[in-house]
Formats: structure tokens, sequence, C-alpha cells
């Protein structure tokens, strides 16, 4: 039965209250004896019938919706494809917005920076790059400049640098393209959108107000949706704000150049017509599914049972294994079931844990040793640390260092060294060295009983809380 939004707390003067997410949409709860039933997936795998015809629910095929996704010309062909085959199949209406018009496996992509002023173009040294892609097209783009089109993006990147600049444009462009829809979601080209539990979550707004929705970060004093997390915006919000950049162009790219977020500048413009955000957080994530700590704790909510809409930093074998997930998920539960962060976590993490993971990095940064006692001598050494911290539940060893961690995190195969300020959420995924007896530099371990107490300390999923 659904219910109304609750009234959570207030942060700051940006917005007056934070809701708590709506009651019990699908009764069906998902209990630990039907946990052991669905098919696990290994995250850094493909899923093997992810390009099988997926079941569809309606709400995520409904014409109410556009999706947007944000990209640019350093990162489109590796990100974008995937998207095709998985995520975009169930959705009726979307358009992506880059730094080049092209064509990538037979969708076409837009240029939103010629929407910009010629005067701001020609002010803003880094639009050279947008000239200089112009011209030459894709052909111009050397390995110097790819390097660092990752999961987190690249601060060396000039496509990243330009990246600011497409917030506002885009949601004009967007207006534009379907001035009809009555929602618009944004997604960065690493975003996983689960379709169903966004059209279920929306369902409890009021789509003729005007309504900015997303995960939450600050901008100095400004409460602003992250990007890459994704957000939502009503057309009433779009149609004002379409408005204001329209007749404060020339203010907003000014204000644009000096900021280091073009999703904090957005924020900023609604704030300037009297739309504030609405915090959605945890059903817009920041962090990946193998990165994501699901039980951590922020604005009284932990993700276990809540409805995730997003993900960020995801991979492209990422975004095929969870979707191949959640299609059988559906397969199983029905296309219309709210799919919760614990069914995730039963589907795609649990399976996937081990007292020893060799030649992995399970992001366990909470504490490092490499000189105390004995803890960095030996895998070993370092799980007897980790057994002794009664809130210790997952650790990794590295060559002389032991790390430890009371979050459960999957991680990543440690195999290569970051190629950028970031290569997850959670942090630089270690390199794998081969150590003097031939062994590989990175070992992950959980405390197995100690994970499995956790999940039965929680409570049973009966409200989307």
């Amino acid at each position: 039965m659904r219910t109304g939004i609750k009234v959570l707390l207030a942060i700051g003067a940006a917005v007056s209250t934070l809701p708590r997410s709506p009651a019990d949409i699908a009764p069906h709860s998902v209990d630990d004896d039907e946990d052991a039933q669905v098919q696990h997936h290994n995250i850094p795998q493909p899923a093997s019938d992810a390009d099988q015809e997926p079941p569809c629910p309606h709400a995520a095929l409904s014409s109410d919706f556009l999706i947007v996704i944000r990209t640019g010309a350093t990162e489109a062909p590796q990100k974008l494809p995937v998207h095709f085959r998985t995520t975009l199949t169930c959705i009726s209406s979307y358009i992506i917005y880059s730094d080049l018009s092209e064509t990538i496996t037979g969708h076409p992509v837009h240029d939103v920076l010629a929407h910009i002023s010629e005067s701001t173009r020609s002010r803003v040294p880094d639009f050279t790059h947008w000239r200089h892609l112009r011209e030459h097209g894709r052909a111009g783009l050397d390995d110097a400049i790819l390097y660092g089109s990752g999961p987190a993006g690249a601060l060396e990147n000039p496509g990243w640098k330009l990246d600011k600049f497409k917030f506002l444009p885009m949601t004009r462009a967007a207006l534009d393209y379907r001035p009809d829809a009555k929602w618009y979601v944004f997604l960065e080209p690493d975003t996983y959108l689960s379709a169903q539990n966004l059209a279920t979550y929306l369902a409890n707004f009021d789509a003729e107000k005007p309504h900015y929705i997303g995960k939450h970060m600050f901008l100095d004093d400004v409460l602003f949706a992250h990007g890459g997390s994704g957000f939502v915006l009503s057309r009433p919000a779009m149609q004002k704000l379409a408005a204001h950049y329209s007749s404060h162009e020339e203010d907003l790219d000014a204000i644009t150049e000096k900021s280091w977020a073009g999703d904090g500048v957005l924020a900023k413009a609604l704030q300037q017509v009297d739309i504030n955000l609405f915090v959605a957080w945890p059903h817009f994530q920041g962090d990946a599914v193998a990165s994501l700590d699901f039980n951590i704790s922020k604005l009284d909510r932990r993700p276990w049972c809540y409805a995730p809409a997003t993900w960020h930093h995801m991979r492209a074998d990422e975004v095929q294994a969870l979707w191949g997930f959640e299609t059988e998920w559906r397969e199983k539960h029905g296309v219309d079931a709210v799919l919760r962060h614990r069914d995730v976590f039963a589907g795609m993490i649990k399976p996937n844990l081990s007292v020893r993971k060799p030649d992995w990095d399970n992001l366990s940064t909470d504490t490092e040793y490499n000189i105390a006692k004995v803890a960095h001598k030996s895998f070993e050494n370092c799980r007897a640390v980790c057994a002794n911290r009664q809130e210790c539940i997952q650790f990794s060893y590295s060559n002389g260092k032991c790390s430890v961690s009371a979050n459960v995190k999957l991680g990543y195969p440690a195999t290569s060294q970051c190629l950028e300020y970031s290569n997850a959420a959670g942090g630089c995924v270690r390199r794998a060295e081969v150590d003097a007896n031939g062994g590989h530099g990175v070992s992950s371990g959980w405390m197995m009983e100690r994970v499995q107490k956790r999940r039965k300390g929680t409570s049973g999923c009966y409200e989307w809380c």
C-alpha cells in the first residue's frame, strides 16, 4: 500500500525537509531463505543472458519519461554501447548530449556545447578543445587525451574540464526536444538506472509541481544533486529553469566558468527560481555496487531496505552483470516488484565473499598496519588482527601492509594501477604485484560468520522505509 512521503529532518537553509521514502510499495519481501535461491552473479563478469529479451515493466516504458545522458567524446565509445543493449532497452524516449555530434553503434549523439553563447566560447580557454573536436572530429583525439576517461573522470582531461558547461544548456535542449515529458532523468554513461524502481519512486510525487530530486552534495552553501548519481526534474521545474537560463545566460555561464561543478551551478539556478533539492539518498547512489557499503548510515538511513534507482562509477562489465541480475530477479519476482539494496547484496555481493580471495582488493581502508606488531607480516597475521577487533568484518593484505575495515564491500580484481585520480568511488584499487615468493601482492578476506550475523541483524523489509 502506498502512503504519503514522511518528513525526516532538516538540512540547513537550502532545503526545508528531507523526506522518508514511501512505505511498502510491493508487499513481497525477500527473506533469508529466498536469498539463497537467487541466481548469483560475479560482478566482474558479464551476465550470460544479458542479450536476451528483457521483461520490461510498463512503468519503465512510459512516454512520461525522457532519459538524458550527458557524456563526452573522450569516453562515449567506451561507456555508451553497453547501455544500448541493457538499461536503455526498456526506455521509450532518451537523448544523448556530448561535446561532439557523432553516431555510436547507430545511435545519434548531440553536441550540446553548440548551444553555449559564442561570447562564452570565445572567452573561456577550455573551449579550444571543443573547437578542435568540431574541426577534426574523433580523429583529432590522441591517447594522452583519452587516458583518464574512466569511471571517475580525470582532472586533466580537457573534455572533463568542459563538462561543467553542459548542464544548463542540456536542460534547455531536453525541454525543447520533449516538451511533453512529465519527468526528465539526467544520467552519466557510468550510471546504472533501474528504470522500474525509479518509476515506482516518482509515482509518489506530483509531476505537475516543480521537483528537483537526487543525491545530495554541497557547493559552498548550496545543496545540489550529484550529476553522476543521476537527478530528476519535473516539467514545471524544467520550464522555470529554462526560462531563467535564457534570460540570465551570460551571468550563469560566468558563474559556471568560475565553478568546479556544473551540477552545483544548476542547483544555484534552480534556487534562484525557488526550487530546492529533494534529497533522495540512498535511492540515488554515488557508489558502484562493488564499492558500496550496504550498511552505511547517512541521514538516519541505511541502504539495506531502500530501493535503488541508480548506481554510479559502474564499468561496462558491471552494468552488464547488474542488468543480467536485475532481469533474472524480475523474471522471478515480477517485473513491477521493488528491487531493494538487500536483494542486490544477496545475489551479487555475498556469493562472491570468501575467507581468502587472492589478487583482489576489497577496499579495506579503515585502518592500515605496516609496522605495528606482526599484522603486516602475512595474510594470516592480518586476518588474526581483524578477528581480534570486534568491529572488523573484512581485511586485505598487500606485501607488508595489512588493512582492515568494519564495512562490507566486494571491491575489484587488483590487476592494474589507476590511470586516473580514482578508479572507484571507494578509492584507487591497488596494483597486484608479485612478492618475493612469487605470490600475488593483494589478497582480501572476509569474516564470513560476522557477515552472516550482520545480515541476520537487519530487520525484514516490510516497509520501503
